[in-house]
């Protein structure tokens, strides 16, 4: 049974938002996209993983894949409630440029007003507040004591990853435990703060789109990273050895797009002990995402069939092998606990038979990518004519050019080609012809970032793998997204009956 229904939206993650404070935010601007959305005739919001993003700022490298995102926080939202003042805010530099993120401004002026919102909380006398945050406390405390604790320690040993830290908290010895939750109970009380801040504004942002006949698509990268709160609090689910160092580390093998491979250096899962334990951790990761979103991304679908594990301490990934992943047998635990599971798996890359046998196995839609369709060099099933309708087509993701970056730069052949399968007349119309593509073919969903509505070129970029800063930093100009955009893309939504 297909579980999606013929429907389609834009990718647009919320720290692209315009706004004033430097970053997108879960403010007004949020509930305008959504409005925008719903103007457009759209039943889908995508977005990227919500993490707390540290040094390289990736939303896929985050220091919890159960916690939310600080940077996210709207200020307009907390001078609402009293934490704030606009006194507070007089005057504070959140960079310069109001299309590209400076992360290291944000980092220095979001913190210490985050840290004034909490000071101002525990000097108020709002019992309401102060209740809420209890029950959110004793609702997440599976993940948030970990998490709480993990970032306090990391910033008291000055944001070591926990590999440096001392071994007896490094091991989590439970006298080590005690010591540090008493020592830094009031750090610790301020990150609970910041995370119920965090899920109190974005389950309010959820709620509007869902009122408003839209649904969320999240985004859970299959692996970790190594400086985690979820490495450090459940070391025994990774192949570490007995000093908690990785045995093997994630990467993907030598391909067409690098000799070397790629060497991610996430450690890897122990799926035998996962499996022992009935894969709670997953289940437990999947059960938060699909509370926080109402649709999953998995990310490299394909190593739950076999991944590539790498010697750690190699400094590139040739060195790796494929080693068996849990295959159906972890999807069918989650799906025996959390019931059906609305699950897109990124099943781009190495496709092998045993890949797709497992992706047909779980009936999960796979990704078609517009932008890869026009390589006129080799064949391959990402023209719109080869769909079948259980599958998502993209005009790009968060790893590709934006439509015109990619046609600008393409070999005049593939721009021919793409020219002539779009049937397309004039090239400054090139992004309308590839969504018409996208939204006209059987797929059950198409998708596409906003950068490909509005026509933008490489500029507006966010991602460019390899690369190692510079990345996640466009952000929309305030007032691009009109009516008659909106409109427009309505129209076209209406014509394919999505």
């Amino acid at each position: 049974m297909e579980m999606f229904e013929r429907s389609s939206g834009i990718l647009l993650h919320p720290t692209s938002l315009p706004g004033k404070y430097g970053i997108g935010s879960l403010g007004k601007e949020a509930y305008k996209f959504v409005d925008f959305l719903k103007k457009a005739n759209q039943k889908l919001w995508q977005i990227f993983p919500l993490g707390p993003t540290g040094y390289g700022d990736s939303p896929y490298q985050c220091f919890s894949t159960f916690a939310g995102n600080p940077y996210l926080i709207d200020f307009d939202l907390l001078i609402e409630q009293n934490l704030l003042t606009e006194e507070d805010l007089k005057g504070v530099d959140f960079g310069e440029n109001e299309e590209y993120i400076d992360y290291g401004a944000i980092y220095n002026q979001k913190y210490p007003l985050l840290r004034k919102a909490y000071e101002n909380f525990k000097a108020n006398e709002n019992k309401e507040l102060k209740e809420k945050l209890e029950t959110f406390k004793a609702e997440n405390s599976s993940w948030l004591d970990d998490y709480s604790l993990y970032i306090s320690l990391k910033n008291h040993f000055n944001g070591l990853p926990w590999n440096e830290w001392e071994d007896d908290i490094r091991t989590r010895k439970e006298a080590a435990i005690n010591k540090y939750k008493a020592e830094l109970a009031n750090e610790i009380e301020y990150h609970n703060f910041i995370q119920f801040l965090f899920f109190t504004q974005w389950n309010n942002v959820k709620k509007y789109a869902n009122d408003n006949g839209i649904k969320i698509i999240g985004d859970i990268p299959i692996f970790v990273a190594v400086d985690s709160s979820d490495a450090w609090a459940n070391p025994e689910i990774f192949l570490f050895d007995p000093e908690l160092k990785p045995v093997k580390v994630a990467g993907v093998p030598p391909d067409y797009f690098s000799a070397t491979g790629q060497l991610w250096g996430n450690p890897l899962y122990d799926w035998d002990k996962l499996k022992e334990l009935n894969y709670k951790w997953w289940v437990d990761r999947v059960r938060a995402n699909l509370s926080t979103c109402d649709i999953i991304r998995i990310d490299h679908f394909r190593g739950f069939e076999a991944y590539w594990a790498v010697p750690f301490g190699d400094d590139t990934a040739i060195n790796g092998q494929w080693v068996k992943g849990p295959g159906i047998d972890l999807f069918n635990k989650i799906k025996e606990e959390l019931g059906d599971l609305p699950i897109i798996a990124e099943d781009l890359g190495l496709m092998t038979q045993g890949v797709i046998d497992l992706r047909e196995a779980t009936g999960f839609p796979g990704m078609k990518i517009l932008g890869f369709a026009f390589d006129s060099g080799e064949e391959n099933d990402y023209l719109p004519h080869t769909y079948t309708k259980n599958c998502v087509v993209y005009t790009g993701t968060h790893d590709n050019d934006t439509l015109i970056g990619w046609f600008t730069k393409a070999k005049e052949e593939d721009r021919q080609f793409a020219r002539d399968y779009l049937h397309s007349q004039s090239d400054n119309e090139i992004h309308w012809d590839a969504l018409r593509g996208a939204w006209s073919s059987v797929a059950n969903m198409a998708i596409a970032p906003i950068q490909d509505f509005l026509g933008l070129g490489s500029e507006a970029r966010i991602n460019t793998p390899g690369l190692a800063s510079g990345n996640w930093q466009w952000r929309l100009k305030d007032g691009v997204l009109t009516d008659e955009l909106a409109e427009k893309i309505a129209k076209l939504t209406k014509i394919y009956s999505r």
